[in-house]
């Protein structure tokens, strides 16, 4: 025990007890930070698809992660979880995240999100489409915020609607809309599931 808590093992112990800290930190972060962004989306929605695959409108298909309908129409959300400053402008084709830890690049996000909300408004076309990158807690544009760019409060203050009465009145005249891109997902499962089992010819019996 006395050999164990020598002064030669102390510095080894503090770096330890240092990593551990940060780790259940890293943890409790995250952990809040997911919890909290399950709430917003849960308060400005009132109904969401995840992870869906849907035509392009150009003989191909495009996945979109978060599709929410809100009492403004539709609205598509990509989730980017980064802590650090984050420089990136609408011109730039690559953002760079910079913390304590370290420096990193990522492909400009614009250019995707437009894709998708393009394929949607041409399966709904007469309903507002809208998108928005949503930076999570931990993430600060000190140089300005690009287009489209939203943290959780101003996702919350955008699309939130305190009238639920007059909500429900929207929601209502949307939901057909809504249904056609759930059919749409449908069909492209469907579509890739026949094209599967084309291309695994047919089984041979014994």
């Amino acid at each position: 025990m006395d050999s164990l808590l020598s002064s030669a093992n102390l510095p080894t112990l503090g770096g330890i007890a240092i990593i551990v800290i940060l780790a259940a930190w890293w943890l409790y972060r995250r952990r809040r930070g997911g919890n909290r962004l399950q709430r917003i989306l849960g308060e400005i929605s009132h109904d969401r698809i995840e992870a869906m695959v849907i035509p392009n409108g150009d003989d191909g298909e495009i996945q979109i992660d978060h599709l929410l309908l809100t009492s403004q129409g539709l609205l598509i959300v990509d989730i980017k979880d980064v802590a650090g400053t984050v420089f990136g402008s609408d011109k730039m084709n690559e953002w760079t995240v910079i913390s304590n830890e370290r420096r990193y690049t990522f492909q400009n996000p614009q250019e995707a999100l437009y894709d998708r909300v393009a394929a949607v408004r041409h399966i709904v076309r007469q309903v507002p489409v809208e998108g928005r990158i949503l930076f999570l807690d931990g993430a600060e544009f000190t140089k300005g915020t690009p287009n489209l760019v939203s943290n959780l409060d101003e996702l919350l203050a955008e699309f939130g609607e305190p009238d639920k009465a007059a909500a429900k009145f929207k929601i209502e005249a949307f939901k057909p809309h809504w249904d056609l891109v759930r059919k749409a997902a449908l069909g492209t499962q469907v579509d890739q599931m026949f094209s599967s089992d084309q291309k695994s010819g047919p089984h041979s019996r014994s």
